[in-house]
């Protein structure tokens, strides 16, 4: 299948929607598809305002029309709602094609934070660009009811997955971690307003906390936070030895669709403490026991207090962790992206030259 995939979220960002992203277009290559990526290290950009790591494409539209047409793909996904995928859905939308959309991030609610305007303003936004997708993926039941309630009832279940190769427990922990008080609480993720990660370096649980990941707050929180070890973006191996390392993960974000350095956490045997709402809800559960068919004992603690959330979580037995984590394979997730796809040809369409 030929299958082109439109996104303004990509390398060299670091964050969970590339790595799902990149992580299924290599699987779907390895399947034997034939995947054409329009991303903007392609392009000339433009820093985002306050995000200045992600790039946005500058005059993309011709080209994105032209690689469309070039490439004349059996299937088209656009992933996100920046410059690239309005220009691929205006390409779509002028030729009577049908595509897809995911919803990764809750652009309303970002927007929100940074410009303290009502969230619900900026939802029109969001249902003008995924309305005439013919699906759109999301990664929980839950998100799928949001949208629904939002006016976009076509919703594909797309789940995520980990890399069990690489994330798993028994890993020699990282140095810069090995000697420190205990017990280590981790959090990984973009170092952003948006992640609420003041409410877990406020925090009085005795030990040492450490951020591993980058962002636009990183620098203002060492100088607020001097006893939090942060350690930048990490990648690889030395990703996996920092959650391998931890007593604990840490996920204060009020605001993510799924989060998916939970269950990077969990495959590596690291209990999970939360808020209990979307995302956490969705992995952890309401009681703890997950939602993925693991051990069916606790793996993390929801609770308002994350205080209270992370001492509950500490005592809990790794191998349960392991079980849950592992149930997150990229095979099933894969499939899921695949069954979700719309055939151009099947619609009695083609792409014209």
């Amino acid at each position: 299948m030929r299958i082109a995939l439109v996104s303004d979220a990509w390398a060299p960002q670091v964050n969970g929607v590339v790595r799902t992203l990149t992580t299924t277009v290599a699987m779907l290559r390895g399947q034997g598809h034939e995947v054409e990526t329009i991303t903007p290290d392609q392009f000339a950009t433009l820093p985002c305002p306050s995000y200045p790591e992600i790039r946005l494409a500058l005059g993309s539209g011709r080209a994105v029309a032209g690689r469309l047409r070039a490439f004349a793909p059996d299937a088209i996904h656009i992933a996100t709602e920046g410059p690239l995928g309005w220009a691929a859905r205006r390409w779509c939308m002028d030729r009577g094609l049908p595509f897809t959309t995911s919803f990764h991030t809750r652009f309303p609610d970002y927007v929100a934070m940074r410009s303290r305007l009502p969230a619900d303003w900026f939802w029109p936004i969001v249902r003008r660009f995924h309305g005439p997708a013919a699906r759109i993926f999301a990664a929980t039941e839950a998100l799928a009811d949001e949208l629904a309630t939002r006016g976009l009832p076509q919703t594909h279940r797309w789940s995520r997955g980990v890399d069990l190769t690489l994330f798993a427990p028994g890993l020699a922990p990282l140095p810069e971690l090995a000697d420190l008080p205990r017990p280590i609480q981790l959090s990984v993720g973009r170092v952003a307003v948006e992640k609420n990660i003041e409410a877990f370096l406020r925090s009085g649980v005795p030990g040492t906390r450490v951020v591993v990941g980058d962002g636009p707050a990183r620098a203002m929180l060492e100088k607020r936070f001097p006893d939090v070890i942060f350690l930048g973006a990490l990648h690889g191996g030395r990703l996996a030895a920092a959650y391998a390392s931890a007593d604990v993960f840490v996920f204060p974000s009020l605001t993510d669709t799924f989060g998916l350095v939970m269950i990077e956490a969990l495959a590596s045997g690291v209990p999970v403490a939360a808020f209990p709402v979307q995302g956490p809800l969705d992995i952890v559960g309401r009681d703890g026991t997950g939602l993925a068919g693991g051990a069916g004992r606790p793996v993390g603690a929801l609770d308002p207090d994350l205080e209270t959330a992370i001492r509950k979580a500490l005592p809990l037995d790794r191998r349960d962790c392991v079980a849950e984590g592992r149930r997150y394979g990229w095979d099933r997730c894969t499939a899921q992206f695949l069954a979700g796809l719309v055939s151009i040809a099947d619609a009695g369409l083609v792409v014209a030259a």
